[in-house]
């Protein structure tokens, strides 16, 4: 259940109903009793400020319940990432909107990189990209989060159970979404943003949360420049503005252009 983003949200309204509902008998208590006031009319300024307070009400629940839900993953991730360190793993979440390239790109690197990699693979619905990393020739488990717009540490602590990676470097690729993930720590060393040239490059003043939180944003589909038109130059001041400093990598999963610089960037968080 996410109750900052909205994934889950029959069973957060259901529990803030359930809390006021007390209320809303009392009220009809008094309706059908035929509670007036002075004049013989019904109660209608007192019913009024009733439901306004029962909604501050449930709005300070909703509040309470976000803050609940993060620090508690929070909690959870803190404990992955202790899991990782002692066994000498490193691991990064790849974070992108659907279709941007992330298992294309993750499908290269095990082939080509001479990394170890083992991967956690996140998806609403479906075992596809799970098998297309196995092939490729990299243990995979696959999270389908069914509603869940975003993986959670729960759900990673789950899936390093099974995954059970031994060396290397743990990839943790993310539900299509430029917004949720962004709010979850997974226990992960390191946030990568990945968009693609065919999304347009006013991303980072859109999705301000997402780009503020990469560690390193990768473009990817950079062959598909002269016939687009996204402006390289524009997202990066844009998410430097958001991020000072924030490396930004591009490369084609798919040509293999410049994919040595990000072969070189893993390898150089692998060992650090």
């Amino acid at each position: 259940m996410c109750a900052t983003c909205g994934c889950g949200a029959d069973e957060v309204q259901v529990s803030l109903l359930t809390d006021s509902h007390p209320h809303d008998h009392d009220q009809q208590h008094r309706l059908d009793h035929g509670h007036h006031g002075h004049e013989g009319q019904p109660e209608h300024d007192d019913r009024l400020q009733h439901d306004h307070l029962g909604h501050g009400h449930d709005r300070t629940h909703t509040i309470a319940l976000e803050q609940a839900v993060l620090a508690k993953n929070d909690q959870l991730a803190d404990h992955n990432r202790t899991w990782l360190a002692g066994r000498g793993l490193t691991a990064i979440n790849l974070m992108s909107s659907p279709g941007a390239g992330k298992t294309t790109l993750l499908e290269r690197t095990i082939i080509d990189s001479g990394l170890t990699l083992s991967v956690i693979e996140g998806d609403q619905e479906t075992s596809v990209d799970a098998e297309r990393i196995r092939a490729a020739g990299a243990r995979s488990v696959q999270v389908n989060t069914g509603a869940g717009c975003h993986l959670d540490a729960a759900m990673v602590r789950r899936a390093l159970d099974q995954l059970a990676p031994q060396t290397g470097v743990v990839a943790i690729e993310n539900v299509g979404n430029l917004v949720c993930p962004a709010l979850f720590d997974l226990g992960e060393a390191r946030k990568v943003v990945i968009i693609s040239v065919t999304e347009g490059d006013d991303k980072p003043l859109k999705y301000p949360h997402m780009f503020s939180a990469a560690d390193l944003i990768v473009i990817n589909k950079t062959d598909l420049l002269p016939y687009v038109d996204f402006d390289v130059d524009r997202l990066t001041r844009d998410a430097r503005k958001l991020q000072p400093g924030v490396e930004v990598l591009g490369l084609s999963a798919r040509s293999g252009d410049n994919l040595d610089r990000w072969f070189g960037w893993l390898k150089a968080l692998s060992t650090g």
